[in-house]
Order: C-alpha cells, then sequence, then structure tokens
C-alpha cells in the first residue's frame, strides 16, 4: 500500500516535516514495506517557508532586519529547490507576536521589515517570490514594505512621511523612479485566504493590533485617502480588490508596488508540491493538525487535503492534536476517519511536548487496526465500497 503523509504542522510543537516522519514512523512498525511519501503542507501563514522548503529540497536564509517598530530581529525567508523562488512570512518580519502586549502600537507599526526580506530575495537572484500576509502587527498599507525596496512617500510639501499607518493621511505623492530594478522581473504570488477591502481593514483587524477606537477610526480614513492617493498614481482602483485590506493594507501595497496576484494560501501551496500528482498515487492519505474543529473546513491544510483525495476517490485519515467542537461536520466534507493522538487526560503542556511520541503511537494504533481489518474482514467484497460507506 502507498502511503501519503501531507500534514499541517502542530503550532508550538512540531513542524509539518516533524509530523509527518513521526506518523510514518508509527506506520512502519505494523506495515515496514509499505512506500510512505512525505509531503509537508501548510496554508499560508506560519510555518509555510519551512514545510514548502522541506517539501521542495529548499533552504532557510537568515537575514537580520527591522521589527514593527523597526528594531533589529533576526528573521527568515525560504528559498525552493528550484533556487529562484522566494517564500516569505511577512511575520517573521511585521508580525504582531514579535511585539509585547504593551508595544502594540498600529499607528507607527512598520511592514519595513517585510520590504527588507524582499529585498535580500532579488539580490540573491530570486525572480519569483511567494509572499504570506497573516498575523501583521501592522496598518501601514505596505509603505513600510515599499519603501525598503525603493518607493519614496512624500507630503504636500515633499517632506517624507514618518512609517506606519498613522501618517497615511498627510500622503500626496507617491515616487517609483527609485525601485529595485529586480522587482519589475520578479513573479509575487500573495497567499492569502482575507478578502477584505482596503477600506475595512482597520475597523476589522485594527483592535486586535491594539487599536483603540479612535485609533481605528484614523486608521481607516487614512487607508481610504491611501486608496484614493493610489488610484491616482497607477490609474486603477486597487483599494476595493478583494484582499487589499490584508495585513492592514500590505496585501493593497503589494498589489499596487510589486505588481503581486492574491491566491488562496492552499491553492498556492498545493501547486508547489505538486499535491494532485502525489494524491493520485496514493493508496491512503493521511493528513494532520494541531487542533481539529468545524472551523477546519474553512480553509485549513487538512481541508485542502480532504478535498482533493475525494476528487481521486482516496480514503482520508486525519489526526489532530485534539478534537474541538463539531468536528463531527467534517466527515460529510470530505474526512473518512478522524483521530486524537492522545491516549490519556493530560495537560497541555505535556501533550505539546510529546506530540512526535503521541503521533508515532497513533499512527501505530491505526495501522493496526487496518491490519486487524485485512486479517479478518480481507475476503468481503469491496469492490463496491466507496471511503465514508
Amino acid at each position: 500500500m502507498h502511503i501519503l503523509i501531507a500534514p499541517d504542522s502542530f503550532k508550538n510543537s512540531l513542524t509539518a516535516k516533524q509530523v509527518a516522519h513521526s506518523i510514518a514512523a508509527g506506520w512502519h512498525k505494523v506495515f515496514p514495506d509499505d512506500p510512505a511519501e512525505l509531503c509537508p503542507l501548510a496554508d499560508g501563514g506560519e510555518g509555510t517557508v519551512q514545510s514548502l522548503a522541506d517539501a521542495t529540497g529548499g533552504r532557510l536564509v537568515r537575514v537580520q532586519v527591522q521589527d514593527p517598530l523597526l528594531r533589529p530581529v533576526d528573521s527568515f525567508f525560504g528559498i525552493l529547490g528550484d533556487g529562484t523562488t522566494a517564500v516569505i512570512e511577512m511575520a517573521a518580519a511585521s508580525g504582531i507576536e514579535l511585539l509585547k502586549p504593551e508595544e502594540l502600537s498600529p499607528l507607527e507599526t512598520s511592514t519595513y521589515g517585510t520590504g527588507q526580506l524582499m529585498l535580500k530575495a532579488l539580490e540573491m537572484g530570486c525572480r519569483r517570490m511567494i509572499i504570506g500576509i497573516g498575523g501583521s502587527a501592522t496598518n501601514d498599507g505596505g509603505t513600510g514594505m515599499a519603501r525598503a525596496l525603493g518607493v519614496i512617500f512624500t507630503d504636500k510639501q515633499g517632506k517624507p512621511l514618518a512609517p506606519g499607518g498613522g501618517s497615511l493621511g498627510e500622503l500626496a505623492h507617491i515616487r517609483m523612479s527609485n525601485v529595485h530594478p529586480g522587482l519589475s522581473k520578479c513573479e509575487i504570488i500573495i497567499a492569502a485566504d482575507v478578502t477584505t477591502p482596503l477600506a475595512d481593514a482597520a475597523r476589522i483587524y485594527g483592535p486586535q493590533k491594539g487599536a483603540s477606537p479612535s485609533q481605528v477610526a484614523i486608521l481607516e480614513n487614512n487607508l481610504i485617502h491611501f486608496g484614493n492617493i493610489l488610484q491616482k498614481t497607477f490609474g486603477k482602483n486597487i483599494a476595493d480588490q478583494a484582499g487589499a485590506g490584508a495585513a492592514g493594507g500590505l496585501g493593497a501595497g503589494l498589489i499596487a508596488f510589486a505588481g503581486a496576484q492574491m491566491q488562496p494560501g492552499f491553492e498556492v501551496v498545493r501547486q508547489l508540491v505538486r499535491l494532485d500528482e502525489k494524491i493520485k498515487k496514493a493508496d491512503l492519505v493521511i493528513t494532520g493538525e494541531g487542533k481539529t474543529d468545524a472551523q477546519t473546513q474553512y480553509g485549513k491544510t487538512p481541508f485542502g487535503v480532504a478535498q482533493v483525495a475525494k476528487k481521486y476517490n482516496k480514503p482520508v485519515i486525519s489526526l489532530a492534536g485534539t478534537l474541538g467542537d463539531d468536528y463531527q461536520e467534517l466527515y460529510q466534507k470530505g474526512f473518512d476517519a478522524i483521530f486524537s493522538i492522545t491516549d490519556r487526560p493530560m495537560p497541555l503542556s505535556e501533550a505539546i511536548s510529546d506530540a512526535a511520541i503521541l503521533l508515532e503511537d497513533a499512527a501505530e494504533r491505526i495501522a493496526r487496526m487496518l491490519l486487524l481489518s485485512q486479517k479478518y474482514f480481507g475476503a468481503r467484497d469491496e469492490s463496491r465500497l466507496t471511503p465514508g460507506e
């Protein structure tokens, strides 16, 4: 039996590659001769760089950039196995987790560090970029990112704007003459599932970034003004495009200044790792994530895997660190079996620290159940059955 193991990471515990290795180890205790193809995955959010580097034989590049408050921070991006495609998580440079709760300052935070990652990728010869834009601490419309790449923003007096979304209301002119020449030759894809337009970014996401009601109003007006300046500068309505408001307007900035195209996160990963081809070859697909519940069906990696698997009529088993509310709904959405890896009551800290062992044990138990089925029920006529019946 050919097994495809295609999980997401278990947040704060294991990378997707580590998850896949643990599942394979457990499976091979029972079926040591089964070929198992490991395909670590992500959905465009946290873990995408590591997963895609692992899946394509790529590597990580470590680089120091500026955090959302323009302080030095150690960051990274990935270069895929083709040597010319960079994968960037904006959260690695401009993410909310880089700030303490008392440091959240949505009027001042900047995406400059994300632009520095892009600049380094261009300098290393990358001609394609995949940029995941979840988890931001910013509301600057991507102007910080653009500054790092050479775009100049000035007010009516020709003075440079201060960093952050709080100054966007003063924006009068955008100059593109000093932009890095490699940017126009680089294909840029935004991996995101957010469809929010620019004008709604502050209202929907500002409070979670620390914005008070009065600050939300300022940011909302400033982003509307920014959208008007973009239309005046580029001759098209960027502000109303789906996803322009993602990451505090970084979506709009990437579309305007880098000619980026937006695609659903999982679909980007699906294409890069050639998931359809791998699933076609498999007899069984095993996926997984840290927590599985009804929300899994709204764009998360295991759901994407299950949908592709059902397209080719392949059975799908999913493993989860924990099962949440209404996970049973997923049985009508392409999943054939869903299991929690915990085998006894335990604190969350223990489940996180022991995740690799728990995954291996769970995979072994599932394999033994399949062996039992083959041994005692293998003679049944299963030709008329399809997964889920």
